[in-house]
């Protein structure tokens, strides 16, 4: 899919009311959906295979720290105790807006809710990751640079 088309869609979202825009051209799609802070997250073209039907399932499986916990999950022990900030999306992390910028934000701080606490770069846009509580920052658990996953810890706020 081409680029200029994306734009047009973001463009289009942007003037609209619609929260979600989903574009399919063959094999490739593109979906675009409101992020909460009024900015617009961009999907990557992805090939989609059928759906593969799948036994219904009657009881919930446990993930393994919740079967060894006797269900309970916990967090993980080197993280203390406070709210987890968790990505939002796949891409790189970086804890300051520039290389020689100081970080937004560093273990100890005192924040506020809205306050950025770094940036995730996707598909050459890059979008704030901003604190929904206030508190102190207690743990960073990011390196700048470095790749992350969608839902990985990056910050705990207590």
């Amino acid at each position: 899919m081409d680029l200029r088309k994306i734009k047009k869609l973001i463009d289009l979202l942007e003037e609209s009311n619609l929260a979600e825009i989903e574009i399919k051209e063959g094999e490739e799609s593109v979906r675009l959906a409101r992020v909460p802070h009024g900015g617009v997250a961009v999907a990557a073209p992805a090939y989609h295979p059928a759906p593969v039907p799948h036994a219904p399932v009657a009881m919930p499986m446990q993930s393994p720290t919740e079967a060894a916990t006797g269900g309970h999950a916990k967090p993980p022990s080197d993280l203390p105790d406070g709210e987890v900030v968790r990505s939002p999306m796949v891409g790189t992390f970086y804890a300051s807006p520039a290389p020689d910028k100081p970080a937004f934000v560093s273990v100890g701080q005192a924040i506020k809710a809205g306050d950025t606490l770094g940036i995730i770069e996707a598909m050459k846009m890059f979008n704030p990751i901003e604190a929904e509580i206030s508190g102190t920052v207690l743990k960073i658990l990011a390196e700048s640079g470095q790749p992350v996953e969608f839902d990985q810890p990056l910050f705990v706020i207590g």
